[in-house]
């Protein structure tokens, strides 16, 4: 195999993994990862809230709902 055609090997995979799919919601790598990571930290922040709802019911009454459903806003409006 040639030097090219490796390159061309390589190229496709980093396409693969890391451009195509930011590239089919209309954004840069940098610019979906951004995203994700907030939307990643909003939903460690939700399961904690459950968690601490889990055994005292009184805390957190609505804070894991209020932000899935703005989490589902979002997820809706950029599409």
């Amino acid at each position: 195999m040639s030097d090219t055609s490796q390159d061309s090997t390589r190229s496709n995979l980093v396409a693969t993994l890391f451009l195509d799919h930011p590239a089919s919601v209309n954004e840069t790598y940098f610019g979906h990862m951004r995203f994700a990571l907030g939307f990643a930290f909003w939903l460690g922040v939700a399961a904690a809230a459950a968690l601490i709802h889990a055994f005292i019911p009184a805390l957190c009454e609505t804070t894991a709902s209020r932000i899935l459903k703005r989490l589902h806003a979002r997820i809706t409006d950029r599409h």
